[in-house]
């Protein structure tokens, strides 16, 4: 009967916007999007989920010259789902993204998180966690919390309790309540901060994105937070996708040594191209990318590798008979 579920399951995804794979899940792709009106990089970003630099790179954009309206960008948002539940919410740190699950389907919304560092008043930095939706709120009114409050109150800036519901409050139109102590998942007034690093630990959303998403939530549905910089999947056809992320809050000493251990704990460790992975490494640029090792290289791999093998051999088989004659 669970065999017969775990089907039913990876079949529905298969329906959904997603690519599926027996393995592994993968999610977005290659496309294009026309730039509208006064936007730039950063709005761009924060609706798709791709980082900024990656947009300017990829499309050979001066950064220091405003988007022309109307110019057709190329943006990758190929992504490997970190983490998967039954019905529920995922939030990867790492790669900004909340992932939300249910009845076999998967969404992703991109989200803004907590600065990247301790403070002198405290440590912005988005918790990790098992949590559920405590309570869904419309209009709210936002609750300032005294750490913010003495943080404004040092930088000169006005000193408010509360602020009601309206254009000028921070948490937007929609809000739901964590079970992690002051972690809410909410709208957000500034918009380019949303698929960066800059709130006090709360999940930031587009208010396009927080107004589906909050249609979609019960309360009392889980989630967890985790942090995961290095996600790995391989598809039906036997290719190894690899997506490294920034090690945002430092909790890795080395990446390439991590990556290196999830590798060989998946087994494939001889079928990946360790200079693709190299690469990687030095661009972050976000996106899962193929790593397999090309067929070619596997052969001239086993070939060098027999060689190794024979060579030690004789010269064992050579020590093993000067032995014997001495004996």
């Amino acid at each position: 009967m669970k065999t017969l579920l775990k089907a039913a399951f990876i079949l529905s995804l298969c329906l959904s916007t997603c690519a599926v794979f027996a393995a592994d899940i993968i999610v977005g792709g290659e496309t294009t999007y026309v730039v509208q009106k006064k936007e730039n990089l950063y709005l761009i970003g924060a609706k798709y989920g791709v980082f900024w630099k990656a947009i300017a790179r990829d499309n050979n954009i001066d950064i220091k010259e405003p988007l022309t309206e109307g110019t057709v960008l190329k943006l990758n948002t190929r992504r490997i789902v970190p983490k998967t539940v039954d019905n529920g919410i995922i939030i990867n740190i790492p790669d900004r993204t909340l992932y939300f699950f249910k009845d076999g389907a998967i969404t992703s919304f991109p989200v803004g998180l907590g600065l990247l560092a301790k403070t002198e008043i405290s440590d912005w930095r988005t918790p990790t966690g098992k949590f559920y939706i405590m309570s869904k709120r419309k209009d709210p009114t936002w609750h300032v919390p005294e750490s913010i409050q003495l943080e404004n109150a040092m930088k000169g800036k006005e000193v408010e309790e509360m602020v009601p519901p309206g254009p000028k409050n921070p948490l937007g139109k929609y809000a739901l309540e964590t079970s992690i102590p002051g972690t809410l998942i909410h709208s957000t007034i500034w918009p380019g901060s949303v698929y960066r690093y800059m709130s006090h630990g709360c999940i930031r959303m587009l208010p396009e994105h927080i107004e589906q998403l909050y249609s979609m939530v019960n309360i009392k549905t889980k989630g967890e937070i985790i942090y995961e910089p290095v996600k790995l999947a391989v598809n039906d056809e036997g290719k190894i996708y690899l997506e490294v992320r920034t090690d945002v809050y430092k909790k890795h000493k080395s990446i390439k040594d991590y990556i290196s251990k999830v590798v060989e704990e998946r087994g494939i460790s001889d079928k990946v191209d360790w200079q693709k992975i190299d690469k990687l490494i030095h661009d972050e640029t976000g996106v899962a990318e193929d790593i397999t090792l090309p067929p070619m290289m596997k052969t001239v791999r086993t070939v060098n590798d027999n060689f190794k093998t024979n060579f030690t051999q004789k010269i064992v088989d050579f020590l093993k008979s000067r032995f014997k004659k001495l004996i």
